[in-house]
């Protein structure tokens, strides 16, 4: 039936039945033109109800894909890197995927190149960080499962596909450096926070700081809030996700080299990055970080009442207070403990939909 005869039939078939209706009685429709007219006169709500999206009959977890890149003064590695990227992404056959680059505040043309590429571009007026420029692209993000992958052309596009493999098993797949990749003093200085992060989530991270990373978008929507302004994101979702109870795989990878300048700061940002372990420490795990704290006061306070017992037959002052600020100490941990157990109400909602 064609459009403008089932709107010449409804029109005055609808003034007929409000007549009807008004009179209190029934109208007397044949069956065969009722069945026929049935799929015209559904409510606007249920079809809007019934057009649902198609579902997943791949069985693969990762369908809608957004790949995000922060990018500042990149002219030189972004245009290359989106050119290996658009095969990559074709070979993937995803029902859907994006490219969002987020320019923080760049005086070249890396915004005007991105364009050019096909990306979706979203400029800032002015640098807020590499971290700010991570957290926009989250919440621009419309797919399910976001890739973030930096603009200076260091993480190889390739490497998606043995990402998205482990992604059937993992909530996070960060790309592994494996503590090269970089200069010597700046391998060294991974290697010292990827120890301490492992002490303190109790799980063995290889690449902390890795920018490279295949994660839920649900998961880390909700801990964007959570996220700095400076390079030391990677650190800060890490150990939010570890502690968080979440499970992360990591991929070993080969890092390249960039062409330009680098716009990490050695010395700041990592004192930056020691801070935000303990900070997450704090947040996440704080008997991780009072309760050696308080059994090295109390040891030292044992010692000294020994030492002073010892040679002088007395417990002093100084025995006292170390005694009492280790049971403070470990009391202040005990109650961090309560609150980070508090604040995972509003992380425990359902991620059902990256399953």
């Amino acid at each position: 039936m064609s459009v403008e005869l089932q709107q010449t039939v409804l029109e005055p078939r609808a003034d007929a039945l409000a007549s009807l209706m008004a009179r209190g009685e029934r109208p007397a429709v044949p069956v065969e033109e009722a069945r026929a007219l049935a799929p015209l006169l559904v409510a606007p709500e249920t079809a809007v109800a019934t057009a649902r999206p198609a579902p997943n009959r791949s069985g693969k977890r990762v369908q809608r894909l957004s790949v995000v890149i922060p990018a500042r003064n990149e002219e030189l590695n972004l245009p290359a890197l989106l050119a290996e990227l658009e095969p990559v992404l074709a070979a993937a056959a995803l029902p859907f995927h994006e490219v969002i680059v987020v320019d923080d505040g760049s005086s070249d043309t890396t915004p005007q190149l991105a364009a050019a590429r096909g990306a979706r571009v979203v400029q800032h007026a002015e640098s807020l960080g590499n971290g700010a420029a991570v957290k926009r692209g989250i919440r621009e993000a419309k797919g399910d499962w976001i890739l973030l992958l930096d603009g200076d052309g260091q993480h190889p596009p390739h490497e998606l596909a043995a990402m998205l493999a482990l992604a059937e098993r993992y909530d996070m797949v960060v790309g592994s450096r494996g503590g090269r990749g970089g200069s010597l003093h700046r391998n060294f200085a991974n290697q010292v926070y990827n120890r301490l992060a492992s002490y303190v989530s109790g799980r063995t991270i290889p690449d902390l700081t890795s920018g490279f990373r295949l994660i839920r978008a649900d998961v880390v929507k909700d801990l964007v809030w959570l996220l700095p302004n400076t390079f030391s994101y990677p650190t800060t979702i890490t150990m939010s996700m570890l502690r968080g109870g979440w499970s992360v795989g990591f991929h070993p990878f080969q890092v390249r080299a960039r062409k330009g300048k680098s716009h990490v700061r050695l010395f700041a940002d990592g004192s930056r990055f020691f801070l935000i372990i303990l900070r997450i420490a704090t947040m996440f795990a704080p008997l991780r970080v009072f309760l050696p704290v308080s059994m090295v006061t109390a040891a030292l306070g044992v010692a000294w009442y020994l030492h002073t017992w010892w040679t002088d037959g007395r417990l002093t002052n100084m025995a006292v207070l170390l005694l009492t600020q280790a049971g403070l100490l470990f009391a202040l941990g005990l109650i961090a403990e309560q609150i980070a157990a508090l604040r995972f109400q509003n992380l425990s909602r359902d991620h059902g939909k990256g399953q």
